[in-house]
């Protein structure tokens, strides 16, 4: 199953969709968002706080990211479509910038999927102090020109991957997938085969 977004209005609970089997398990993406060829294979994983797919993905996804070979470079992309996407989105990318532990990320996807409003700096910032986080630090950070600049990059790689559901692997920029290459454990094996390809092509 893969979480879709239609517009920025459409709210995380109103879509889980099935998705018909492509001839072929990835989509090869225009050249325009390949990304040159560098001295690490690049991985990055269009996620949102407020799909439930993606939350069940995240301990498997964990377990494999730890196993990842030191010329693999791992990225999570909160998807952005606007309005409560591009805000769980903004959300995200405050708390890596705060470089919180990984159970306050957990803590976010729990409270999400169990309905509690996030939807204001305000309300995320009274969550979030329960969980170690300073008020007065992440409202600024969120605020910040720092996160501001990663929520442009988001949109663009948003845009770029031609990302419409998630969860979603896309390896080098070139090869863009989901849950129909075989569920969890088909993406993530699908993944290390195009992380191979990729190697080979430096060789």
């Amino acid at each position: 199953m893969r979480h879709y977004f239609l517009s920025a209005a459409l709210l995380f609970s109103s879509l889980s969709l099935p998705v018909a089997q492509a001839a072929e398990p990835y989509v090869e993406l225009p050249r325009s968002a390949w990304l040159a060829p560098g001295e690490k294979v690049e991985v990055a994983a269009l996620f949102s706080y407020g799909c439930r797919y993606c939350r069940e993905l995240e301990p498997l996804l964990n377990s494999w990211v730890a196993q990842l070979p030191s010329d693999v470079n791992f990225t999570r992309v909160p998807a952005m479509a606007g309005g409560i996407w591009n805000i769980y989105g903004q959300l995200f990318l405050t708390l890596e910038t705060l470089r919180v532990e990984p159970a306050v990320h957990a803590a976010v996807f729990e409270a999400i999927g169990s309905r509690q409003s996030l939807a204001t700096p305000h309300e995320m910032a009274l969550f979030l102090a329960g969980h170690g986080v300073d008020k007065a630090v992440f409202l600024d950070t969120y605020q910040s020109f720092a996160v501001q600049a990663k929520v442009k990059e988001a949109i663009r790689k948003t845009s770029a991957f031609e990302v419409s559901g998630v969860p979603a692997l896309v390896v080098n920029g070139k090869y863009r997938f989901d849950q129909s290459a075989g569920g969890a454990q088909g993406m993530l094996a699908l993944a290390q085969e195009l992380i191979d390809r990729e190697r080979a092509l430096r060789k």
